[in-house]
């Protein structure tokens, strides 16, 4: 964990909840009060009716791709060691999209609709980022 060189999120108190969810191995997303919308990334206002009365609400993790793309070049530090990557967009079963990365699977089998489940990598001890890998056919 402390040879991490990827940049690593800034924790802000609308983050705040996620993140401590995500330590935690757990998924959590806002949702609105006033309209039902569940949403990502955390926000003060509700992108939909602009509400600020919010709740944070256990996800299931699991979801499908439903788009990625395969990096082949990074000269980032962090990055570089680990190509060819996915990064995707992952839609969850409770409807809502995040993006992430593909893991535990090869690049070329890699494909949209591929039902998939977050796993957590623990970069510090007080971050841990989610991650998709491919569920059991």
């Amino acid at each position: 964990m402390s040879g991490y060189q990827k940049p690593i999120p800034q924790i802000d108190e609308e983050s705040k909840p996620f993140w401590e969810a995500c330590k935690r191995h757990e998924l959590y997303m806002q949702k609105c009060r006033d309209c039902g919308t569940l949403r990502y990334y955390p926000r003060a206002l509700c992108g939909n009716c602009l509400s600020s009365d919010t709740e944070w609400v256990k996800c299931s993790g699991r979801g499908e791709i439903y788009t990625f793309t395969v990096t082949y070049q990074n000269r980032g530090a962090g990055f570089r060691d680990e190509l060819p990557y996915v990064l995707a967009y992952i839609e969850l079963e409770e409807g809502v999209r995040m993006m992430s990365n593909v893991v535990e699977c090869e690049p070329e089998k890699v494909s949209i609709g591929m039902p998939v489940e977050v796993v957590f990598e623990d970069i510090n001890d007080e971050i841990a980022l989610p991650r998709f890998k491919p569920l059991p056919e």
